[in-house]
């Protein structure tokens, strides 16, 4: 994959995690009703939003992984085995550090 390419479609992956953080962290601070029953359902909606939360900061952490790899020339081939990564494979998740066989072993 062009390097260009990459850096693009990683920038963008970035962009996409760090807009969903920023809209759970400001839901996440958003108040809760006074009834008390509306009240236990938010709670519950909050329990969710946290667990997509740590989600985006997780794409966050690996498309970082992914950035720094490709400014040190290693983006594309496999963190374990080094081995390239499958194009395909790249272009479907592109801030994965292993290739389809590591990965399966994980």
């Amino acid at each position: 994959m062009d390097n260009q390419i990459a850096a693009a479609n990683l920038r963008a992956l970035y962009d996409e995690y760090a807009q969903r953080l920023d809209a759970l962290e400001r839901d996440l601070r958003s108040g809760h009703s006074a009834d008390s029953a509306e009240q236990a359902q938010e709670r519950e909606n909050d329990d969710v939003m946290r667990s997509l939360k740590l989600e985006a900061e997780a794409g966050l952490r690996d498309v970082e992984g992914a950035l720094q790899r490709l400014r040190e020339g290693h983006y594309g081939q496999c963190q374990r085995c080094g081995v390239d990564i499958a194009e395909a494979r790249l272009q479907v998740l592109p801030a994965t550090p292993w290739c389809s066989a590591c990965a399966d072993q994980a």
